[in-house]
């Protein structure tokens, strides 16, 4: 028997479901996955994130990318492409690595909730640990896109906010971030899981046991926008309290919220940040379902059998 078919095991998988190796396997598949789709969309992060900071400059999507590729040309705007790649992959690997751990062990000690419990406290507590490994990257990020001549990226960036603001200058905005990224994980990993169930039960009516890898994948990435979308929609506030707070426009999350609005904490920047966050969960859960099935293991969506089989027969 040959290396490889012994990595495989039984029914040509790489790994058996939760084991370390499949834990690994799938932090791997998420830092691959939101890496490459965050540095491809980075053009549009730096609109978005110029918009929040100075709405009456970049006022819209065509007349802000106008006004970018005028002042500052092609290079602008790919401005902050190695955080974007760096930060959100190594976020991205915790994130749907951890999801994955932590879906299985609330399973486990809440047999006979509702599933929502689950895959709301799996979301949330994934992404507290994947914004603290996120938040360094992210601080830097924000000021090479908003602050021309504050660096060229992470290599020169890191030295000078620590030299200024030591090492909480890093982490100045991780409440805030939290507050982005809290509710966006948590409906965006249920909306997930229920958006799978309800294709396969309703739509299609088929096990997904019994669907073809090609319709798997569809699946998945018909419920990652539907995930993303809606996820917008409930962290766009925090997103501009981020932008708001890196580029010292206020002091506190108060006073941002006070600079900003209510009501622009819901609509500003949230056109661009549907194109941009909709089409980028979309293709991080293809790429990452596409690492799993291509290693012999069943695409996202749903809980371990042995428990939905328990909470089938209660």
């Amino acid at each position: 028997m040959s290396i490889l078919e012994r990595m495989r095991g039984v029914e040509g998988r790489f790994c058996e479901e939760f084991s370390p190796g499949y834990y690994g396997l799938c932090t791997v598949g998420g830092m691959l996955s939101a890496g490459t789709t965050h540095l491809a969309i980075t053009p549009l992060d730096v609109l978005k994130v110029n918009m929040q900071v100075n709405p009456i400059k970049y006022n819209s999507i065509s007349s802000g990318f106008s006004t970018l590729w005028s002042e500052h040309g092609a290079s602008g705007l790919w401005r902050g492409w190695s955080g974007k790649f760096f930060g959100y992959g190594i976020q991205g690997g915790c994130k749907f690595g951890l999801y994955e751990y932590f879906k299985k062990f609330y399973s486990d000690m809440l047999v006979g909730q509702n599933n929502s419990m689950v895959f709301f406290l799996s979301g949330a507590s994934a992404q507290v640990f994947a914004d603290v490994a996120l938040c360094p990257f992210e601080s830097i990020k924000v000021r090479v896109q908003t602050q021309t001549n504050f660096a060229k990226g992470l290599a020169d960036g890191f030295p000078k906010v620590y030299r200024a603001e030591g090492l909480s200058g890093f982490y100045k905005g991780l409440l805030p971030l939290w507050g982005r990224n809290l509710p966006f994980s948590m409906v965006m990993f249920s909306t997930f899981e229920y958006s799978v169930d309800l294709i396969y039960r309703d739509i299609i009516q088929r096990k997904k046991e019994d669907c073809t890898r090609l319709q798997q994948l569809g699946v998945t990435c018909l419920a990652g926008y539907t995930a993303g979308a809606i996820g917008t929609l409930v962290s766009n506030p925090a997103d501009n309290i981020v932008s708001s707070l890196y580029n010292k426009k206020a002091d506190s999350v108060v006073q941002a919220v006070k600079n900003i609005g209510f009501m622009n904490l819901f609509t500003r920047s949230l056109p661009v940040r549907i194109a941009l966050v909709g089409p980028v969960v979309t293709m991080q859960w293809f790429f990452y379902d596409s690492i799993k099935i291509l290693s012999g293991l069943p695409s996202s969506g749903g809980l371990p059998r042995r428990l939905e089989e328990s909470l089938s027969a209660g």
